[in-house]
């Protein structure tokens, strides 16, 4: 099965598509790990995006969407795999359209993991960080014993940048002016399948599963 795996920062896109790629045995493929692997062996998609990013440029769609190519055609994503982080905008998905085409296959679904803004907000701005040992804690989820204090290391928690309220709402608007077309995109391929994203992590897991088996997944 050819999956896209879709939704706002803080849906819980990373854990699902692990879980999901798990229960279909295939790759969880995300442009992290491809960015990663091209630079770190020095490919020249790897030093031509390093070059960008050195730069603080965005790496360019043409070097992104070819080392996406170069990915899916790898022997273990033959059969199947879960694309997780792209594509991020809609003339991205019609080049995935293109490249998959090429390739002689095409999307079989896209799972988009529903979560409203106020939700997202309560999640990553709930984030504490320890300055010690580097351990991620939740006020609400997963709080310490002593507030402010790293239960592991004892040292202090603080709050990232990124966390931050209006950092999230930032990230929140650039999702729905760049990504949040591509539900309309695939919802007109008739390929887009919402799931509830709220809730315990397994319970997300099931409905996503439970509609993919409904799909032949």
């Amino acid at each position: 099965m050819r999956l896209v795996l879709v939704g706002p920062p803080g849906a819980g896109k990373g854990t699902q598509a692990e879980f999901i790629a798990a229960h279909l045995s295939v790759p969880k493929i995300s442009t992290g790990d491809i960015f990663r692997s091209n630079v770190t062996q020095g490919t020249p998609l790897g030093i031509e995006a390093k070059r960008y990013m050195d730069a603080g440029e965005l790496v360019p769609d043409e070097v992104t969407i070819n080392m996406v190519r170069d990915r899916l055609a790898e022997p273990d994503a033959s059969e199947g795999f879960l694309l997780d982080g792209f594509p991020r905008t809609t003339p991205q998905a019609a080049a995935l359209d293109k490249l998959l085409a090429d390739l002689g296959t095409a999307l079989d679904l896209v799972l988009e993991l529903v979560v409203d803004d106020d939700e997202v907000i309560r999640r990553l701005s709930g984030r504490r960080t320890c300055r010690g040992c580097g351990k991620i804690w939740h006020v609400e989820f997963d709080a310490t014993t002593r507030p402010g204090i790293c239960d592991r290391c004892g040292a202090e928690l603080f709050q990232r940048d990124d966390d931050k309220p209006e950092t999230i709402a930032t990230r929140l608007r650039e999702y729905s002016e760049k990504t949040a077309p591509l539900v309309d995109y695939y919802g007109a391929q008739g390929k887009l399948v919402g799931i509830d994203a709220t809730g315990p992590v397994e319970d997300v897991t099931t409905r996503a599963i439970d509609a993919l088996r409904s799909y032949g997944g």
